[in-house]
Formats: C-alpha cells, structure tokens, sequence
C-alpha cells in the first residue's frame, strides 16, 4: 500500500493532500452513515504521520458538520508530515479544540480518580472514539505514552472506529503489537490489509469497510520497472465463474476420476466425505481405494463410487498401481491410519504417481517422519495441514505456526516446491511462485470433525474438471468456506457437522450456474 500511495503521487501526480481528503470524506461518511446523533461528541486521536493527517481531516469535516469534536495530538511535532502539520495548522484555524496527550492522560486519570479539573472538561463520556494514531506502516512495538494512549481509547466509552487499520496490529501479519486499538468499525481505504483478516487482528477490527479514495489497479504500474502486483489476495463469490463450466454434449468421462485412497480398518468415514465431496463438487467418477472391512458400509452409504478394496495386512501394490493409473487426480490420507499399509500406500503414491495428489490427514502424519519423501514425487502435489499437522511436518510448535501463518505456508511451499493449504480460521494456500490466498469464507461452526475430508475432496472434484491446482486449490477453500456458511444459517455453528457441509454444496455450485445465465440468445419472434 505505501507503494501504491507512492506509485499515485509520483506517476499520476495525484497530491498527497487530495488522497488524505478523500480518505477523511469516506470515513467521515461511513460513521454517519453507521448512525450519529446531531450532538455527538467525538474524540480523533491523532499521531504525526499521515494517518494522523487522516484524523484531523475527519475532524474538520465533521466539525464543520455541526459535530462537537475534539482532536488528540500525541507524538513529536517537529517531526510530523508536512501534510500533518498542514492539516492541525487548518484545523487551528477552525478553531477545533486540540488537547495533546500528556495532558488528556492526566485528565483521564484524574477523572477516574474522581480529581477532573471542570476548566479542562470531561475526557470520557464521548459518543464516538476515532483511532489515528499509526497506519499501515507500524513495524515496532507501542510502548511508552503511546501504549498508555491506546489503553486509555479502549477504555473510553462511546462507539470505536478505526482509520485504516487499528492502531497496534501489524498490517503484515495481524500481530498485536505490545498493544492495539478495538474498534468497532475500521475503515479502510483502496484495499484490505492482510493483517486485518488475519487473527488476532481481525478480532480487534470489528466491521471492515473498504472505501476507494483515488489509488486503484492502475497504481500496480503492471508491465514497468516500478511495477509490483499484490502478493496476497482473496477470492470472493465472482470468482465462482472460475469453475469449470459444464457442457452440452458430455459424458461422465468428460469431468474426470477421482481416487480416494482413505480410510482404515472398520473406519469409513473419511473416505466418504471425500468422495461425496469430489461428486457434489461435479466430478464425473469417483473410485475409493480403502480396506474391505469398509466394504458394506460404503457400498450402502455410497452407492455412486466405484469400490476397491485391499487387505491391510497383505497389501498388494499392483493393484494400488492400476488404481492410480486410472484416476486423473488422487487423493491420499483421510483416516487412512498409520501403520505399515498406510505407510506404503503413502510411499507408492509419492513415488509412483503420475497425475496431481492431494496429501492430507495421516498421509502427512506419516510424511512428517520423513519429510524428504516428498522431493521422490514427479507430479503436482497439494498438502492441506491443519495447524497440528504442520506443526509436526515442521518440527515447532503450533503456537508458533499461528504466529506465523503466511511465512510457515509460503516457506514449506517453497521447499518442497508444492502447494501448501495451511488451515487454520484463516486458511493460507501458497503457491510456489504464485500469490498467496488467504479465506475469507467459512466459520467457526466448520471446526468439526470430517470438514478437511470435506474439502480435499471439493479440490479434487474441481482439478478432476480440468481446473489447474494453482487454482482448484484456493477456489476449493473458499468454496468450502461458502458452504459452511450456508450450513451455519441452516442449522447454526454449534450444529453444525460436516454431512452440513455437503448438504450445503450443491447451493454453492448453483450459484455459479445461475451466474452463467446470461440473457437468451434464443430469438423470440
């Protein structure tokens, strides 16, 4: 974004001041338009940067609006922007009251120590709280007056809203660093930061608006030296015209075959949910390769899929061979287990496959021995971890894997040269030499039992119709994530299981028909 803000000034000459305006006017208007009585008192933090320039802009719009507002400087003077320094010296001129913080944290603190100086006047009972005070470009920790500022803001009462981003979460990562703002509503401008939908940033944003304010695609300069495309991006419900069309004149062949290699002994499950899931999602054969023990049970539960079974304990690789070859896409790992057939099955599908695989559950608990087993591969493979399972894979702690979503996914795709799902409340998939996704879709309801099975098979049924991986993998996340969202407003999270989630997909690939109806092109004369 400080690049884009850049690339707007310097190449398209657009002033500084003109994107601070526009910024200002949209928060300004967003807070109105969130409900703001005529005599709301309100409060703008402000910091010497350009950001702080946001607030007191803000302020003066809103002042001149008849709003009793009162600005907060915090920060050294001498060394603010000069749009700062511009803006406070025309906000003076107004006439807008300014009270720095030094003085506002005594007074806070004395009116909670019931000492308030009545000439000063009250330091709470503000009706809206506005945080501009640091914007995208915080790298180190709040501490000092500034730290005792936020946590005076948070502890004022009144509506928060934030410019930008909260001041203390890292736009980068959504770290809290030392400490940070809680808004109710952020406002942010052009586009959203990665930090703000990542947790526990998210959790201090409240609900996020982006506004345009004048930097757009064409700040990217695409095609020139100075020009630099988005590393990390989302999808959203247009990008369900991304799924591979159906045509007329088609047979089950034509969308292709799915292995699924899952399941264990007397434990079907898994395997099941993958495979409903690769239909559901349009896939045109599904074949389960899992032991006969699980014969009935998916025989009577799922009728639809081709069945091949194996003794586990005299496991026949040929067959697991004739399996793969017949498939276009392969699924290995949902309950597959963790003893000697499920490590052999792992090894021969590393090794003797030849079309894309999708490594999940057990598959990766066993890789996790071992992880150099995954340069034997000569094909496209996709690993979708959750949080415990990268943890093993990488050998730390998933506390730390929380801490460093992005950088783990990027990282482990980067050194087995894969495509890594890293699921967490905010899935990540990396793509070797590609952007990075971060999900948007989905809820908490969706941390059940099955729901990964779920979506391994959604992204194999998408890569079986001709998708890509590099886009089967994220467009099969958010699609996931959408059909968590039907099923929550079906039958709320608490209820929610992954049998919801396939009752929920078939809505969700109905939106992309819908959306590829156009107009008849039939003549009606």
């Amino acid at each position: 974004m400080q690049q884009y803000d850049t690339n707007t000034m310097e190449v398209f000459g657009i002033p500084s001041l003109v994107l601070i305006e526009r910024a200002a006017l949209a928060a300004a208007e967003e807070l109105e338009r969130d409900g703001l009585g005529e005599n709301s008192r309100i409060l703008i933090a402000c910091g010497t940067g350009n950001n702080g320039a946001d607030g007191l802009v803000m302020a003066r719009l809103l002042f001149l609006k008849g709003y009793r507002v009162r600005i907060l400087t915090i920060g050294n003077r001498t060394k603010a922007t000069k749009e700062n320094q511009k803006e406070l010296e025309i906000a003076n001129n107004y006439g807008i009251p300014v009270v720095e913080a030094e003085l506002f944290l005594e007074q806070f603190s004395a009116d909670h120590a019931g000492e308030a100086d009545p000439q000063i006047g009250d330091m709470d009972g503000y009706d809206v709280v506005v945080d501009a005070v640091f914007g995208v470009g915080l790298s180190r920790r709040i501490e000092g007056a500034y730290g005792r500022l936020i946590e005076c803001l948070n502890a004022l009462s009144g509506k928060k809203l934030a410019l930008d981003i909260p001041s203390g979460i890292d736009a980068d990562d959504g770290s809290v660093l030392g400490v940070a703002f809680r808004a109710d509503l952020t406002v942010t401008f052009s586009y959203e930061k990665v930090g703000m939908r990542l947790f526990p940033g998210q959790s201090y944003c409240g609900r996020i608006i982006c506004r345009s304010v004048g930097i757009d695609d064409h700040s990217f300069l695409r095609g020139t030296e100075r020009g630099h495309e988005p590393d990390t991006v989302a999808f959203t419900q247009q990008d369900l015209s991304r799924i591979p069309p159906r045509r007329a004149r088609t047979n089950k062949g034509s969308y292709g075959k799915v292995l699924v290699i899952a399941g264990s002994v007397n434990m079907a499950g898994a395997a099941i949910f993958s495979a409903r899931a690769a239909y559901l999602s349009g896939c045109g054969l599904v074949r389960i390769l899992t032991p006969e023990e699980n014969r009935t049970i998916i025989q009577s539960t799922l009728p639809e899929a081709v069945l091949t079974t194996y003794d586990s304990k005299n496991l026949e690789i040929e067959s697991v061979i004739a399996a793969m070859q017949w498939a276009d896409v392969i699924v290995c790992g949902p309950g597959l287990g963790t003893g000697d057939a499920a490590h052999r099955l792992v090894q021969a599908v590393l090794t003797k496959a030849a079309v894309p695989v999708i490594l999940d559950a057990d598959a990766l608990n066993i890789i996790s021995e071992s992880t150099d087993i995954l340069r034997e591969a000569h094909t496209e493979l996709i690993v979708t971890p959750h949080l415990g399972e990268m943890a093993r894979l990488l050998g730390v702690a998933v506390l730390y894997i929380q801490e460093h979503l992005l950088e783990c996914a990027k990282e482990f795709a980067r050194t087995y040269h894969l495509i890594c799902v890293l699921k967490d409340a905010r899935t990540v998939t990396s793509i070797l030499g590609e952007r990075t996704y971060v999900n948007l879709s989905g809820n908490n309801g969706m941390a059940t039992g099955g729901s990964g099975d779920v979506l391994t098979g959604v992204i194999a049924g998408l890569m079986a119709q001709g998708a890509a991986p590099k886009l089967a993998a994220p467009l099969g996340v958010y699609i996931h994530g959408l059909a968590g969202d039907v099923a929550a407003k079906a039958c709320g999270s608490y209820s929610l299981m992954a049998g919801s989630l396939l009752e929920a997909l078939p809505e969700i690939f109905a939106m992309r028909e819908a959306s590829a109806c156009g107009p008849c092109a039939v003549s009606r004369k």
